[in-house]
């Protein structure tokens, strides 16, 4: 399930009751879409991590009061007063057996012994897969039937989407719709692989550094050997920004590249910078310059970033001639 459906599916499960678990492969996103739903739906999150819990944590501890043993339940559980939230139990296949035995009846019954869930939390639970390479324990058959199932896989043009309302750095996000297949591979033997987290990882660490030439030794040791060896040949292909302000500058005449690198760059590079003095207007006559399937990466790429851009001429003339490949 990609991206995208995850959230739209995530939504319509915050209206009932049971507990939804989302699985996937580290660094695909499994953490960040559970805050996002909640920070849409103004909701708390409470993030339990499942693997640092002892089997006796979850319950709290007792006390005597009147002569009677009352459980305290953890401070970080959520209280009766509580406004509306998730309670989000991450790397709960992390945990050992009795850690996850424990959880049986707050994931069920939205309770432990005395202690009641609030009215308006909803569960949900995220974990790695076996084939991961991660450390996991199996999830028992009575923990695992009480969760609707989620399985979260990368999606290239999902993460493009999210990459340009986040500003990743351009080079990145136009290198992973050149290879796309780079954009999450299965862990093998070398701590760095390519993953969504990864590569904004790579985009913080290219900013912090004030471009990729400054940080070329880092970049094996974020997304490993053999994506940072492809990414290197292509920032030694990829348009500059003084080439980029050329084409801004004079949009009907400056030579606009005809490699696939390169307009991919230049597609990405103006989205980023819709909102810079003369992107918009040269945006648009440029619809009608480069060749179509790129042009329609541009015009999707142009109003997510800047909705005003449908009010262009030029983006009107392509609609008329192309809008059949804007809408697929």
């Amino acid at each position: 399930m990609k991206p995208s459906r995850a959230r739209v599916v995530l939504n319509s499960l915050l209206k009932q009751r049971w507990p939804a678990f989302i699985w996937g492969q580290p660094g695909v996103g499994k953490s960040a879409i559970v805050r996002e739903i909640a920070s849409s739906a103004k909701l708390e999150v409470t993030d339990i991590r499942a693997s640092l819990l002892d089997p006796t944590d979850i319950r709290g501890i007792p006390a005597i009061v009147g002569g009677e043993a009352i459980w305290c339940p953890p401070s970080f559980l959520p209280k009766s007063d509580a406004k509306p939230g998730i309670l989000f139990l991450d790397e709960i296949n992390a945990a050992p057996p009795l850690v996850q035995a424990s959880l049986y009846q707050l994931v069920l019954d939205r309770r432990i012994g005395e202690y009641i869930l609030p009215y308006g939390w909803w569960i949900v639970a995220a974990g790695n897969r076996q084939q991961d390479r991660a450390v996991t324990f199996r999830m028992s058959s009575a923990l695992a039937n009480r969760f609707v199932h989620l399985t979260l896989e990368p999606d290239v043009d999902d993460w493009r989407t999210w990459a340009i309302q986040n500003r990743l750095e351009p080079i990145v996000t136009s290198f992973i719709g050149v290879r796309p297949n780079l954009l999450a591979i299965p862990p093998g033997d070398s701590p760095a692989y390519p993953t969504p987290r990864s590569w904004e990882m790579l985009s913080d660490v290219i900013r912090s550094f004030g471009g990729p030439e400054h940080c070329t030794d880092l970049i094996p040791g974020i997304v490993g050997e053999g994506a940072a060896v492809e990414f290197g040949a292509f920032l030694r292909q990829a348009l500059n920004e003084s080439q980029m302000l050329a084409i801004v500058q004079n949009p009907s005449k400056a030579k606009v590249p005809s490699t696939l690198d390169g307009l991919y760059v230049l597609t990405t590079w103006l989205a980023f910078n819709a909102n810079r003095d003369g992107v918009k207007d040269a945006s648009a006559l440029l619809l009608g310059r480069i060749p179509a399937e790129f042009a329609m990466v541009l015009a999707r790429d142009m109003l997510k970033a800047l909705p005003s851009f449908a009010r262009t001429d030029g983006y009107k003339t392509f609609m008329r001639d192309h809008g059949r490949l804007l809408s697929r």
